[in-house]
């Protein structure tokens, strides 16, 4: 089978035959949904979350018998924003049902009314109201689960980096969602999230509102050999033909990190010519434009972090994955100024999650980020 579009997407789901493995995972999503349970799915950012939910709602078993909701609240701050984004995601996802479901959407949910707009140009209904205009927030979010609650068909719900309600403006938000969860019987929830402290105290802490409420799964990197069979398979597909060395080399340089990955080898795809073999230079070469691409919003994290964040940035950044960052030998090592500046600059830099911690182990969030830092303030890297 000759592919007619580049296999490698790096802009969301697209069908099952640009998917890779997670058979097991998707299986047990799907059991644990269908089964009327919660679940939550705990990984590092860009390891494929939204790609598994979505890859998972699109399966017979669930697009055929529910209504199906991703929302990701990662730049939400506060309940208002939350309920647009709800609000706005089960109207569009259910607008093409017509006329009847809009009446009855805004029958149901009147605080929401002046959403309902028509588009001037093509005549379709659209979902437009300002953020302020959701005068009682509390009150919305009441009427959008009762809304969920009298669905023609049971609704699975998926809310992505679900840990930003954490740090919302209200105190007891929390709380009030887990409360209108509970008495939520035709629908089902996916909490997803990449920062793994945060989620593991909302959903394991015995003093919180979701102590216990859910089943967990915690996404690792799809198996390297799986990833060079799909790889190698998309390659031949179009008579192009890539070697599993470097296939592996794109894989361990990113950890597995599926969107990372899946840049790299849409650019190699692009780049490797019909009847052609892909090359080590031609990695080289797709790593540098795809770091190149992003240096502006680099340059513009740089600009923003004070002297000392950099500091300690560029010294984990050339150690790849930096351990006792306070030690004697370190700071040394990379000419910081104290321990004590170096864990005040560590948090800020958590904070702001431009890097990350794992067992004690920092490391920069971005990968495309730490090989760029590596490039311009330290000796470079090498894709070997």
């Amino acid at each position: 089978m000759r592919e007619t579009t580049n296999p490698f997407t790096t802009s969301g789901y697209v069908s099952d035959d640009y998917f890779c493995d997670r058979e097991k995972e998707s299986k047990e999503v799907i059991k644990t949904i269908t089964n009327g349970n919660n679940l939550a799915i705990i990984s590092p950012r860009r390891m494929g979350k939204t790609g598994l939910i979505l890859h998972c709602f699109h399966q017979p078993e669930i697009s055929q018998h529910y209504h199906c909701f991703f929302i990701d609240i990662y730049a939400t701050n506060n309940l208002k924003e939350f309920v647009f984004k709800l609000g706005k995601e089960i109207f569009e996802t259910l607008k093409p049902n017509g006329t009847k479901f809009i009446d009855g959407f805004f029958s149901m949910i009147s605080s929401l009314r002046p959403a309902f707009k028509i588009d001037s140009i093509t005549g379709a209904p659209t979902f437009d109201i300002g953020i302020g205009e959701i005068n009682e927030p509390a009150f919305s979010l009441e009427q959008i689960f009762k809304y969920l609650e009298a669905a023609d068909k049971p609704c699975l719900v998926a809310i992505d980096e679900f840990q930003q309600i954490a740090n919302y403006s209200e105190n007891n938000i929390e709380a009030v969602l887990r409360t209108h969860i509970q008495h939520c019987k035709n629908s089902s929830f996916i909490f997803a999230g990449s920062q793994r402290h945060i989620m593991q105290n909302i959903f394991f802490s015995s003093s919180r509102p979701f102590y216990q409420s859910v089943s967990l799964l915690t996404l690792k990197a799809i198996d390297e050999k799986v990833y060079i069979e799909f790889v190698q398979q998309h390659f031949s597909n179009n008579n192009k033909t890539i070697p599993k060395e470097l296939v592996s080399i794109v894989y361990r340089v990113f950890e597995g990190h599926t969107w990372y990955i899946q840049n790299i080898f849409n650019e190699l795809y692009a780049m490797t010519e019909q009847g052609e073999t892909c090359t080590l230079e031609l990695v080289e070469e797709s790593v540098r434009y795809r770091i190149a691409m992003y240096e502006p919003l680099f340059q513009s994290t740089l600009s923003l972090l004070t002297e000392r964040q950099k500091e300690i940035l560029y010294a984990i950044a050339k150690e790849g994955k930096a351990k006792a960052v306070t030690s004697a030998a370190f700071i040394k090592k990379h000419g910081l100024l104290s321990s004590s500046s170096v864990q005040t600059a560590i948090k800020q830099l958590l904070d702001k999650e431009i890097i990350t911690s794992e067992n004690s182990t920092y490391q920069v969030y971005d990968r495309f980020f730490g090989l760029w830092l590596t490039t311009v303030f330290g000796t470079g890297y090498r894709i070997q």
